[in-house]
């Protein structure tokens, strides 16, 4: 989940925790956005968190934001030179030197870990970096060059099939 204003985040965490059994994972504020990843095993938990959410912030799932992809490149055979610079940033697996590079931008930023699942769960690739908080998420996967464009599709597709409102420019007063 991700919303706008950032500190509001505080209170949808607080709100999923005390009405469900989830887990945070992730609680990044921001100024203009806040971020909240919830895990169990049982997937109700986790749906039912999502509903309690939006009791909360009084709103709808019809009224999210549909994905809007930014960036959507594979860079094939990457050279050694450019896999230093990308793995800098790398928190675990790394781009290999000859492997291809799926780069894929979302607008929301939380999108990027509905895409990131997706790929994982088609293909056999490398999380290289995901980051899903912010104006922008961006997805970074690597791996042979078949397995990057089944996870390239699996990840589009997966955002393409999420309803919602056209995203509108946030600003800030």
């Amino acid at each position: 989940m991700q919303i706008a204003h950032g500190i509001a985040i505080n209170r949808v965490t607080d709100s999923a925790l005390k009405a469900t059994k989830v887990q945070p994972a992730v609680q990044v504020v921001e100024r203009a956005y806040g971020l909240l990843e919830v895990h169990h095993h049982d997937q109700g938990e986790v749906l039912a968190a999502g509903r309690t959410i939006l009791a909360h912030l009084e709103l709808e799932e019809g009224q999210r934001l549909r994905p809007k992809v930014m960036t959507n490149q594979i860079i094939r055979s990457v050279e050694a030179y450019q896999t230093q610079i990308i793995n800098r940033s790398s928190s675990g697996m790394v781009v290999l030197p000859g492997e291809s590079l799926f780069i894929l931008e979302t607008e929301p930023a939380g999108y990027a870990v509905l895409a990131a699942n997706e790929a994982e769960k088609a293909a056999n690739i490398s999380l290289v970096n995901v980051t899903p908080y912010g104006a922008f998420g961006r997805l970074y996967l690597s791996g042979p060059e078949a397995e990057i464009d089944a996870a390239s599709e699996a990840a589009t597709a997966a955002l393409a099939g999420v309803t919602g409102q056209e995203v509108q420019k946030f600003v800030d007063r």
